[in-house]
């Protein structure tokens, strides 16, 4: 993509010398990817890192993890996407809708809108027009257009380039009409920005199948309905689905709220408290456990980037939370830690953009670990990495230009009026 783009910017009479120079620069900017057997440990590995004592929310154990040397991450100059769509300075549409985003350096002839983008249902395209490169993590939410959208993978958007196909899944089943040209984040207050529970987050980035993300999406919105309200002064009473296919606005409706808002008090009233003693200890990451069983973990280069993300993952730690399921006995700080350390051999598969990111999955025995190295010039160094215990179902890829079909919609059963009855003769 960036290929052609790059190409067509700098098209017309050119020398041959001049051409084959512009071919290998434009070459150096595409993706790439990649499968290897991996016998040794990633460039950081996860022995570098110590567990903490884990801070209690009802269901939900939290293990602080700090860096074992105990220095400091390095500096984090990334901008987030709930920054970028707040303050504009990054934009989403769908494709075969980039008018205007096509951004020229030469003042070269325009590139005709949409031209390199297929116009399909999980095709986002997005521009970075910030001077900051941009950091885009698995299973934050883009609202708007014909159906909210999760982000798929990890990823590094670098500052002021050409419009990328973003990788998502729709995550709104229900809506195949546009309700707004205009994307933006799951709320405009960071506060109360989502992002999707680790249920479908592992469906996003494991399955990678749209038909699982669906199904995900159902039984998490459902799920959470069905668990008890917060006790304010009378019976504790499982409200009715709400009456949409969104996660994001059954996540933001107000009976959803409240339950995840008490799932997630003791972190939330005292997030001040809890963010100031993180930092203090130079937290960088946590590993989350559920109803006794740790199933996620989510690592940062800084305790700055937690900061910035700690909210939005607190919140669908505590929607995963809700979800019913088998109680274990609580883990402790060595089980924790035995996840982090498990072995690091397995089958990793690489992907990314030269020069600008790594994006790398090692699955080994029922766990994947997905990391995202930074291979910006002066920042290369790995900023995010996400280690789940793997409870899907794998299926066999999906045949290219593969589209799933909707997802079916219950029917309901035929109103038959009833049978006049005949008066009986006296």
């Amino acid at each position: 993509m960036s290929y052609l783009i790059c190409l067509r910017s700098r098209w017309g009479i050119v020398s041959t010398g001049l051409l084959v120079a512009l071919v290998l620069s434009c070459v150096a900017m595409l993706p790439w990817e990649s499968t290897v057997n991996a016998g040794g440990t990633a460039p950081e590995s996860n022995d570098t890192y110590h567990v903490l004592a884990p801070i209690e929310s009802g269901s939900l154990l939290l293990f602080p993890v700090v860096r074992a040397n105990g220095k400091a991450g390095p500096g984090t100059p990334f901008l987030t996407l709930d920054e970028g769509l707040k303050n504009g300075s990054v934009e989403v549409t769908e494709a075969g809708k980039v008018r205007g985003l096509v951004r020229r350096r030469d003042n070269g002839p325009a590139i005709p809108d949409g031209q390199g983008f297929d116009d399909q249902v999980n095709t986002l395209v997005l521009v970075n027009n910030s001077s900051e490169p941009l950091l885009l993590l698995a299973g934050e939410i883009v609202t708007g257009g014909k159906q909210d959208r999760v982000i798929a993978k990890d990823r590094i958007v670098p500052p002021g380039g050409d419009p990328i196909d973003l990788s998502v899944f729709c995550i709104e089943p229900g809506r195949w009409v546009e309700s707004s040209a205009v994307f933006g984040a799951s709320a405009r207050s960071s506060m109360n920005s989502i992002m999707v529970q680790p249920t479908v987050r592992e469906e996003a980035m494991v399955a990678r199948d749209q038909q699982q993300v669906w199904n995900s999406v159902h039984g998490s919105i459902a799920a959470v309905a069905a668990a008890p309200a917060p006790l304010r002064g009378g019976p504790m009473l499982a409200a009715p689905p709400p009456s949409t296919t969104s996660y994001a606005k059954a996540m933001q409706s107000e009976e959803f709220t409240a339950k995840v808002d008490d799932a997630a008090a003791p972190l939330m009233k005292s997030r001040e408290a809890i963010m100031g003693q993180l930092k203090n200890e130079g937290a960088v990451g946590v590993v989350v456990a559920v109803r006794g069983e740790i199933v996620w973990a989510d690592l940062f280069s800084s305790t700055d980037l937690l900061a910035r993300y700690w909210t939005k993952l607190v919140r669908s730690y505590a929607a995963e939370s809700l979800t019913p399921g088998e109680t274990h006995p609580a883990p402790t700080v060595a089980d924790a830690q035995r996840f982090l350390q498990s072995p690091a051999a397995g089958t990793e598969t690489s992907e990314g953009t030269v020069g600008v990111y790594r994006y790398r999955e090692l699955k080994s025995g029922g766990t994947a670990t997905f990391t995202l190295e930074s291979l910006l010039p002066d920042a290369k160094y790995d900023v995010h990495i996400s280690k789940l215990k793997v409870r899907t179902v794998e299926r066999p890829p999906r045949p290219i230009g593969y589209r799933p079909p909707p997802p079916l919609r219950p029917v309901p059963p035929p109103i038959i009026p009833p049978v006049p009855v005949e008066p009986t003769p006296k």
